[in-house]
C-alpha cells in the first residue's frame, strides 16, 4: 500500500505497508509491488523519490530494500511504539527517481541524522 505525498522538492511516493505471506516470499513480489509504486511515483505523480519507514532491528527488510536501491536518510528516534512504554527507532529509507537529477533527496552531509518523529 502506498500514496504520494509532499509540497515541492519534496513531492514523493510513500510505502505505508508491503507485505508477502510467508509462503510466497522469494519469488519476487515485493520486488514487483515496490517497482510499481516506484513506476507510478514517477510516471504519474512526478516524485522526486520514494521513502519508507523500517524498524532498526528489522535487518531482513533492511537488506531487501537497500536490494532494490533504497538508502538509509536519516534515523526516526522512537518511531514506533507500543503500549507498555517500548520505544524503537526507524530508518527513513529513500530511493531517488529520474526527476531528482543531482538526487537531492538521499544527500546528506556524510553523519548519520537522527530526528524526532514530530519533525517529520
Amino acid at each position: 500500500m502506498g500514496k504520494a505525498e509532499g509540497r515541492g522538492k519534496e513531492w514523493h511516493g510513500h510505502v505505508t505497508a508491503i507485505t508477502v505471506a510467508s509462503e510466497y516470499r522469494r519469488i519476487g513480489l515485493a520486488d514487483g509491488m515496490m517497482k510499481l509504486l516506484e513506476n507510478v511515483s514517477d510516471k504519474i505523480y512526478g516524485g522526486y523519490f520514494v521513502d519508507l519507514f523500517v524498524r532498526v532491528s528489522n535487518t531482513v527488510a533492511i537488506g531487501m530494500y537497500k536490494k532494490f536501491g533504497y538508502s538509509v536518510y536519516r534515523r526516526v528516534i522512537g518511531y514506533y511504539s507500543s503500549g507498555d512504554n517500548n520505544e524503537e527507532d526507524a530508518f527513513d529509507m529513500r530511493k531517488p527517481l529520474p526527476k531528482d537529477v543531482n538526487k537531492g533527496s538521499i544527500i546528506e552531509n556524510g553523519e548519520e541524522r537522527r530526528v524526532k518523529p514530530e519533525d517529520l
